[in-house]
């Protein structure tokens, strides 16, 4: 009673204070901002943030929450356009969308998957308001409560849905989960500081690889070219009229799906670390794994939509609990709303238990703007996703060229390098492959996105257990196996029980044919050798470095083990065998009047280009050449669209503060703005 007391002051003057016109117009626009922010893949809120970070200085802490939550609150629901329309993740949060959501634009019911996903967001971001109002009462002892071992449970949790989208054949699920996590592993370890995979003479590699990069790469690249490569619309018999209405029906229809996935958001939001990266892919599996008929996901099932989606957005008010509680950033995007909130007023707002104690009326207006902003953001999408949804109708030769220009552009925002636009080039070969051989590609990215937190975990849950256990066998065990951790074990062997039961029903990369023994073999000795060669170099780090060659080890072991497997596989069955898939021989891509390496010239070409002259001259040449040649377009037309690209990238490029790749030209010549 005494924290309900207390409590309801501080909301009705948090409501007080969000009524004011002026700070209603920053909610307003922060919302316009993340929306446009969120419909280019790739930039999400950590850019949109970074944008808003020089204009926080000293402005009214009410107006300025006011701005940065509407941003944060509208770009998990905006970046769902690219997922549905384009099959380009928008997002990190937004990856698991493109799976049904893009075959349902592609068979003309793009107004429905955005509508579906619009009213599921929204909400998703109500449920997650409000569990962040109870959370900050109640929210502090369970979080305390989830130490190293609980930790990697959950991400072990996540992993297991690797057994859900290991589609027809579990093996090749496995072996491509193992395949991301070793990529996960490139760079240099956390722990210890050795280089795996990677050596100084090629700086870039020992960061790592960027997730923005991976995503684009596996999931953009493989759907641009296989549609461009067909040369029609996304969708080829477009009916748009009414699916906005139809999507908020089936919401409604499945609005006790929406209810749980949107829990799964806050739960995992409320984990620092965790966040967007994931919690879509465990909602998707708790989507299949809740649905008898589980035939038709990966082709257009309206539930692949709504669950995720419900997740990404409730994820959001999960997030705020870790950081206004208790000053810990659950992601990117957190950590920089926490840096944007000291500097706030006269930088005297300070997040954590203080906040609670000394703001509590600005605690719960965060609360506020948080659902109205959810509200805002929902209706302008839903009101545009009509108009929005006629991109598919477009010719995809018309397109393709602006999305090469704009995943380039957002690969290279995530490092600020040229290798950014190698390594997009590279990862999106392999997912061209993945896709191609049936060979799931969410699994590839589950097993990317949870590498770096299976080996912290891992190690330092191991780190302590060995203190404990050397104190005692009870107080090991007691610490290994807390009850939450049971229960976690508990949830994640039923969810692979009943995630392989599933999984071969689930055509995430639609109906594949098979034929020749040839190309998928190859493809899986190229895998089977990176594997080997990954394996060696990690057995190659001195012992007293184990803990950063135990996960590669183990993993590889792991992987190489379901190649070896598939190997035999290949060897003693059929060529009709779905082990031998592949889009090659027949469908959509067998047909194809256009080859897959004349179309990925293309994009190479963009790339060498700018490695000479710079992005933007590149760019120029890109443009007019494509729609000269490959369109066919006239003069006129070529010139036109080619401007109005340029035009476009430069607006954006100045409006985000960002860069552009420069070339061996401008490190020889000092050239203005955008050419430099």
């Amino acid at each position: 009673m005494e924290m309900i007391a207390t409590a309801l002051p501080a909301l009705s003057q948090a409501w007080a204070l969000i009524l004011q016109p002026m700070v209603l117009a920053y909610l307003v626009l922060g919302v316009v901002m993340g929306l446009a922010v969120g419909v280019f893949p790739g930039l999400g809120g950590i850019a949109g943030l970074s944008l808003l970070l020089p204009f926080m200085f000293g402005m009214d802490p009410v107006m300025g929450l006011a701005l940065m939550i509407g941003m944060v609150a509208v770009v998990p629901t905006s970046d769902t356009f690219a997922s549905v329309l384009m099959g380009i993740p928008g997002s990190s949060a937004s990856q698991a969308t493109v799976l049904d959501g893009f075959p349902m634009a592609k068979q003309g019911q793009a107004a429905r998957a955005l509508s579906a996903a619009f009213t599921s967001s929204l909400f998703g971001g109500l449920v997650g308001a409000a569990f962040l109002t109870l959370f900050i009462l109640v929210a502090r002892p369970i979080v305390l409560a989830f130490g190293l071992p609980e930790m990697l449970m959950i991400t072990v949790f996540g992993l297991s849905m690797v057994a859900i989208l290991a589609g027809r054949v579990a093996l090749k699920g496995v072996a491509a989960a193992g395949l991301g996590l070793l990529i996960g592993t490139i760079g240099e370890a956390d722990a210890g500081g050795s280089l795996r995979m990677s050596t100084y003479d090629i700086p870039y590699l020992t960061d790592g690889l960027q997730l923005v990069i991976v995503g684009l790469g596996i999931f953009a690249i493989p759907e641009i070219v296989s549609l461009l490569r067909q040369d029609r619309a996304i969708s080829q018999d477009a009916n748009l009229g009414a699916g906005w209405a139809d999507g908020v029906r089936d919401w409604f229809a499945n609005k006790w799906l929406s209810v749980r996935c949107s829990i799964i958001g806050v739960v995992v939001g409320v984990i620092p670390g965790l966040g967007g990266s994931v919690v879509d892919w465990i909602a998707y599996g708790h989507t299949v794994q809740s649905t008898r008929d589980t035939s038709d996901f990966g082709l257009g099932n309206v539930r692949g939509v709504i669950g995720p989606e419900s997740s990404n957005n409730a994820k959001e008010g999960g997030g705020l609990v870790p950081t206004l509680l208790f000053g810990i950033p659950g992601s990117g995007s957190m950590a920089i709303f926490i840096g944007a909130i000291a500097l706030l007023g006269s930088g005297d707002i300070e997040v954590g238990p203080a906040m609670l104690r000394d703001n509590l009326d600005i605690t719960y207006s965060i609360v506020w703007l948080l659902a109205l902003a959810n509200v805002v953001g929902t209706l302008l999408c839903i009101a545009a996703s009509g108009g929005i949804a006629r991109l598919t109708t477009i010719r995809f030769t018309y397109l393709a060229p602006f999305l090469f220009m704009l995943i380039a552009f957002a690969a290279f925002q995530s490092g600020q390098n040229f290798e950014d636009l190698l390594a997009l080039f590279a990862i999106g070969l392999i997912g061209v492959f993945l896709r191609r051989f049936d060979w799931s590609r969410p699994a590839f990215l589950i097993g990317f996105v949870l590498s770096n937190p299976v080996e912290k975990f891992s190690n330092q849950a191991v780190q302590i257990a060995s203190f404990r256990f050397r104190k005692s066998f009870e107080e090991g065990m007691e610490y290994v196996f807390s009850p939450i951790v049971i229960v976690l074990i508990v949830i994640t062997v039923l969810s692979v029980v009943f995630g392989l039961r599933q999984a071969k029903a689930i055509a995430a990369e639609g109906e594949v044919p098979t034929g020749s023994k040839r190309a998928p073999l190859v493809f899986l000795m190229v895998v089977m050798g990176y594997v080997i060669a990954a394996l060696i170099n990690a057995n190659a780090i001195p012992d007293y470095n184990m803990t950063d060659k135990v996960v590669p080890l183990v993993v590889g072991g792991v992987t190489l083990a379901a190649c070896l497997v598939l190997l035999m596989q290949m060897m003693r069955r059929p060529e009709s065998d779905a082990v031998f898939a592949d889009k090659e021989m027949a469908g959509e891509d067998a047909d194809a009047p256009h080859g897959l390496w004349g179309t990925l010239a293309w994009f190479a070409g963009l790339i060498a280009a700018t490695w000479v002259v710079g992005f933007i001259l590149a760019l120029a040449g890109f443009l007019v050449s494509f729609f000269r040649i490959r369109a066919g377009c006239g003069w006129g037309k070529t010139l036109l669209l080619s401007a109005g690209g340029i035009a476009f990238m430069c607006l954006m490029a100045s409006a985000l503060n960002r860069d552009f790749p420069p070339g061996l030209l401008q490190d020889a010549i000092d050239l203005p703005w955008p050419l430099r």
